[in-house]
């Protein structure tokens, strides 16, 4: 059970997630929006921003991203290209032309 009593952070939707690890000096504390504890700054972590948009970047554990990675409720830019239809091929659009 948690010991705050404020909503837990939700994620907010997005088709893919940058990620890049974090560390900072500053004495701040943020809440991981994937598991609701609170995550100090000075501590190592990870910043995941929805569709690479920076100003929207959230502060996680390493291991909640990672769970969440695994699960495929994170999925990177490359992943999510995979699953994107691809466009057709010179010669299969030259083809339907004659």
């Amino acid at each position: 059970m948690r010991a705050s009593s404020s909503p837990m952070p939700r994620l907010d939707p997005a088709a893919w997630w940058s990620f890049r690890p974090a560390r900072n000096l500053k004495p701040a504390t943020y809440r991981c929006p994937l598991c609701g504890y609170r995550l100090h700054a000075m501590t190592d972590h990870m910043l995941i921003a929805p569709e690479g948009d920076a100003s929207r970047r959230r502060h996680a554990h390493a291991e909640c991203v990672a769970a969440a990675r695994r699960g495929g409720r994170l999925p990177s830019y490359d992943e999510w290209r995979k699953t994107q239809p691809q466009p057709a091929s010179l010669l299969a659009r030259l083809r339907r032309r004659l």
